[in-house]
């Protein structure tokens, strides 16, 4: 499997309740450029899972939108303080697809990006507002992937 994360894109940055965060203009320009980056290069997944929290949503219907929608669904364990541990035996539902992606939070995508490679510490990798992070998955277990990318968007 190769497993696509994405750290949602720019939200603003206060509001009393942190759920329902929206993203920002600039938000909205660097999901479009996540997925026009995407399309371009023909990593379309197949299946779209998201934080339920609002920038993360936001961010993955732009990002499914502009790659012709394929299946989105909200999974409450991707939210913010998302467990490495929980993430990949959630993931073992959708181990006989080639490809997935994860929409959430920092530090979440780091420690669990970190954990799949075999790294000891998760702060050796650090994802940034409306970064792209792959990882190849031969096995879904820990230290088994193989990073393919991380790109800021950036240089997308």
């Amino acid at each position: 499997m190769l497993l696509h994360l994405i750290r949602h894109a720019e939200a603003e940055p206060h509001r009393l309740d942190d759920f329902s965060r929206c993203l920002t203009e600039k938000g909205f320009k660097q999901a479009r450029r996540i997925g026009c980056f995407l399309k371009e290069q023909c990593l379309r997944p197949d299946i779209i899972l998201t934080s339920p929290v609002v920038r993360a949503r936001e961010t993955a219907e732009i990002v499914a939108k502009l790659l012709g929608k394929p299946p989105l669904s909200e999974v409450p364990w991707a939210a913010c303080g998302m467990n490495p541990e929980v993430a990949l035996a959630e993931l073992s539902a959708y181990a006989k697809l080639d490809s997935v992606m994860i929409v959430g939070h920092e530090p979440d995508l780091s420690s669990l990006s970190a954990s799949l490679i075999g790294m000891e510490r998760s702060e050796s990798i650090q994802v940034a507002k409306a970064s792209l992070l792959g990882v190849n998955l031969p096995r879904l277990q820990f230290g088994s992937g193989i990073l393919q990318y991380l790109l800021p968007v950036k240089f997308l």
